[in-house]
């Protein structure tokens, strides 16, 4: 399996979903049945070679779901630069990407363009690499880790901060592992940097919803998770009982397709204090920190592969 998981939301029955690099087009036929003949899919991916081989599949994904017609179409663009594939303005419920965000040299644009795309109330949902540090030029530079999604890894405080200042909510954190570095020349070139695979929700908030506290109650009408309905890592909402959130998260459940699941009830008002509820928010975001407490990790090479990667990286010494 190519990526970092599957990074496909629920609840997207009639949505107009755009996927961030979509290669040979599994992610976005996947989502094309579940949107259904009310929605409708759009790839985006600059190499000729994987849209080739998508729209092969288009007539037979078609068939095969029981679709009246085809719902998804893949345009060659690079993810910088939607405007020019003619993606316009508030023309998409959900976006999702899996592991190709790392891949580009302009990161934040990238949010940025999948900002103006989105509809308000519409939603980010991506899975991508992490890191917890700044990495070395060396490290940057080797192909080999181009390869594995390391050498573009994020900085995930500067997710946070990228985020916010293109116009996101502050990231909500669905998932995440550790992706463990194993063999010493790998160490040596990471310099102790440290690796998360990890999937986030970024929400585009409606102008007209201001965030205030409230008590959220979840009614249970969600068909496809019944009576427990998972917001992220740390909200989990159960049918009937209310739980009090804070207002980002009460501005995102407001916001976006999910408001009509949920009644609300507002807190009565108190002095809040926005710089701790800020930093809860991000702690909430920190990948390292929940995959800890979660035990979850992947070895980035298995032990097979130790004697192909040490050549590698040698041989990139040498080059370099």
């Amino acid at each position: 399996y190519f990526g970092c998981g599957l990074a496909i939301p629920g609840f997207l029955d009639g949505m107009h979903v755009l996927d961030l690099g979509s290669g040979s087009g599994r992610d976005c036929f996947v989502i094309s049945k579940l949107v259904g003949d009310n929605g409708y899919v759009v790839g985006i991916d600059m190499t000729d070679e994987q849209l080739s081989l998508a729209n092969k599949y288009i007539d037979y994904h078609t068939k095969k779901f029981g679709l009246s017609k085809p719902n998804v179409e893949f345009r060659k663009g690079y993810i910088e630069k939607l405007g020019e594939a003619g993606l316009k303005d508030n023309s998409f419920d959900v976006i999702v990407s899996n592991c190709v965000v790392n891949l580009s040299p302009d990161k934040k644009t990238v949010l940025q363009e999948a900002f103006r795309v989105l509809k308000p109330g519409g939603e980010l949902y991506f899975a991508d690499i992490y890191t917890d540090r700044p990495l070395s030029e060396a490290a940057r530079k080797s192909d080999l880790m181009w390869g594995e999604c390391i050498s573009g890894a994020l900085v995930w405080k500067d997710l946070v901060m990228y985020a916010e200042e293109v116009g996101f909510e502050t990231p909500r954190l669905v998932t995440s592992y550790i992706y463990d570095v194993p063999f010493d020349c790998v160490k040596q070139l990471l310099e102790g940097a440290r690796f998360s695979s990890a999937t986030y929700r970024l929400v585009k908030k409606k102008a007209d919803i201001k965030p205030v506290p409230v008590k959220a109650i979840y009614k249970g009408s969600l068909t496809e998770c019944g009576q427990s309905f998972e917001l992220d890592a740390s909200h989990t909402f159960e049918a009937g009982i209310p739980l009090e959130v804070a207002g980002d998260v009460a501005a995102v459940l407001k916001s976006t397709r999910f408001a009509v699941h949920f009644d609300f009830e507002e807190l009565p008002v108190t002095d809040v204090d926005e710089n701790k509820e800020y930093e809860r928010s991000v702690e909430q975001a920190d990948p390292f920190a929940y995959a800890v407490r979660t035990g979850a990790t992947k070895n980035i090479f298995t032990d097979e592969n130790q004697k192909a990667v040490e050549a590698l990286l040698r041989n990139e010494v040498v080059v370099q």
